[in-house]
């Protein structure tokens, strides 16, 4: 089988990470998101990833050399040389995803994160006979969203209705698709939506189907919902009793800690940490609700909430860092500061406190 992950364009909502490395390489719970993706994928048999991009392809395939080796997975690029919207893509990379198998392939949005269970929706894909499926995922307020009405009963899509006023249905879409070779012949080349153009048109002839996505989703794509997907992710790993969590008496729910990070004495970690390689945690240090990523070291009785802490930062000691803020990558935060909201661009020095959410160039 073979699978497309629609990648896009620059990560503007993700700034200043993604100054630093393309979106889909920022890690996600101290993995690059798009790894998640990709093991999943492979996990189900899926043997060929194309990655639908138009902005540094050759960073993410130089990246994604070792994994290819590791995981036994073939990736390419397809490039778009002007945006190609969600369907534009498929059409673009047509002759990488057609072969002579009549496979249906996957289609993924890269920036959402679940429990990806793909194995179920091929089952569910090869049970309704239809052309094209799709998971979608249930929300407490689907006037933000496109809905997706369905037949409860069978999953066949009726019609989607985009921001309803009034409530039509709870169900959006989760942006895994899972699609028959057929469906390549509805696209043109040109820049095109599925979610409009393609899938009305599927459903119209009554071969679109969905299903419910078990478990927790996130579309990550922005710092709050990173943070807020960090929880939901680490929850799944602690219902599945996952072997990843850190256990110990300076642990308070669920965390991640990266075998070669270094935590001093009298620190407290939770809930909702992910520490990545090399960290090094000073002594009496406060974290809750946040990412530290790979080779950050935070000084003695510093606490950080709700934030990011980019690649090689430094936070100084009894420094306090709060309320999203995202440091990019080799922040050094002096003693004693105060940052609350500040989204800090990448090599700079923090002298003086933020005291109101800003960006600091």
């Amino acid at each position: 089988m073979k699978a497309l992950i629609l990648v896009g364009g620059f990560g503007t909502r993700l700034r200043p990470l993604t100054l630093s490395v393309p979106k889909p390489l920022v890690e996600f719970a101290n993995k690059p998101m798009i790894l998640h993706q990709i093991e999943a994928l492979k996990a189900v048999g899926v043997t060929e990833v194309v990655l639908a991009i138009n902005y540094q392809p050759e960073v993410m395939l130089n990246f994604l050399k070792e994994f290819e080796a590791n995981l036994e997975i073939k990736i390419t690029c397809s490039q778009e040389t002007e945006p190609l919207g969600t369907a534009g893509p498929l059409a673009l990379a047509r002759d990488k995803l057609i072969d002579d198998s009549g496979e249906p392939f996957f289609v993924l949005n890269s920036d959402v994160i679940s429990e990806y269970p793909f194995k179920e929706m091929i089952a569910f894909h090869k049970s309704h006979g239809g052309e094209a499926s799709l998971m979608v995922t249930k929300v407490d307020e689907p006037s933000k969203y496109g809905v997706v009405v369905m037949e409860e009963s069978t999953g066949q899509v009726e019609r989607f209705v985009e921001k309803p006023k009034l409530f039509v249905g709870n169900k959006i879409n989760a942006g895994f698709y899972l699609l028959n070779p057929s469906v390549l012949d509805r696209i043109q080349l040109r820049p095109t939506s599925i979610e409009k153009e393609v899938f009305p048109k599927i459903a119209a002839e009554e071969k679109l189907y969905a299903m419910v996505l078990p478990g927790f989703w996130m579309d990550i794509g922005q710092p709050r919902d990173y943070i807020a997907g960090l929880r939901l992710y680490l929850d799944s790993l602690k219902k599945n009793s996952s072997p990843k969590l850190a256990s110990g008496s300076h642990i308070v729910g669920n965390v991640i800690v990266d075998e070669s990070a270094k935590i001093g004495e009298g620190c407290l970690i939770g809930p909702d940490v992910a520490i990545g390689s090399g960290c090094v945690i000073e002594s009496g240090v406060r974290l809750s609700r946040c990412t530290v990523m790979r080779g950050v070291r935070i000084k003695k009785h510093a606490c950080i909430s709700s934030s990011i802490i980019g690649w090689h930062s430094t936070v100084g000691q009894w420094a306090r860092v709060e309320n999203m803020t995202i440091l990019g990558e080799d922040v050094h935060v002096c003693d004693e500061i105060y940052s609350n909201g500040g989204v800090v661009l990448p090599h700079k020095e923090i002298k003086s406190s933020i005291l109101k959410p800003e960006i600091v160039m």
